[in-house]
């Protein structure tokens, strides 16, 4: 059994896309972050780094328990776990793992910064404003770049570079962007939000 510990963040719902696209059995957990919950003793022990999302597999390497910190990681286990949503082609392999490095290096950190700023910061600080809004401009550019010619992020083939990228640019009218600017993007967000899967993990933890 796997245990997801999360909340309703694009962070969160990464990993819920990818064990509702993989068919894997799984259990949740929620964790408050509004309440702090993620800085409870018991979480804690889980990661000391205080942040969700954990998964807890209790048929890890060797078939003994093992817990995944970090949503990138995450991903990266499940889909050599399963075989599956990480091409096996050299190339494509090191495309995807290149994007998902680029959303937990850009799309999350910067857009998050947006989300902060625009919606949850106690003071307006327009400078801060301007800053993050032009860099998510930017980086939404860079995704349309790269979309085009390609269905998704690695090319041909759908993987966890979609998983990943997917939650954050959900939250577009957050961050203020039109898509419609983002024509590439919006087609590939189109096409996410018309997976089951994605649907469905969409809405973990209710």
């Amino acid at each position: 059994m796997i245990t997801l510990h999360t909340w309703a963040t694009p962070n969160g719902r990464k990993v819920s896309i990818a064990l509702e696209e993989l068919g894997l059995e799984y259990e949740t957990r929620a964790i408050d972050i509004t309440r702090k919950d993620q800085f409870a003793p018991e979480f804690a022990a889980l990661n000391p780094n205080n942040k969700i999302p954990v998964l807890v597999d209790s048929e890890g390497p060797e078939g003994q328990p093992f817990t995944v910190i970090e949503s990138g990681a995450i991903l990266i286990y499940l889909a050599e776990k399963c075989g599956r949503l990480l091409p096996t082609d050299a190339r494509e392999r090191s495309e995807a793992l290149q994007w998902l490095m680029f959303q937990m290096s850009s799309v999350g950190p910067m857009l998050g910064q947006i989300h902060h700023f625009l919606r949850f910061a106690p003071d307006v600080i327009p400078y801060a404003i301007d800053r993050y809004s032009r860099e998510g401009a930017r980086i939404y550019g860079v995704l349309n770049t790269r979309l085009k010619g390609r269905d998704w992020l690695a090319g041909s083939t759908y993987s966890i570079a979609d998983i990943a990228t997917y939650p954050w640019i959900a939250r577009h009218e957050w961050q203020g962007i039109d898509l419609a600017r983002f024509p590439e993007v919006q087609r590939w967000s189109k096409a996410m939000t018309a997976r089951p899967a994605v649907r469905r993990g969409m809405e973990i933890p209710q």
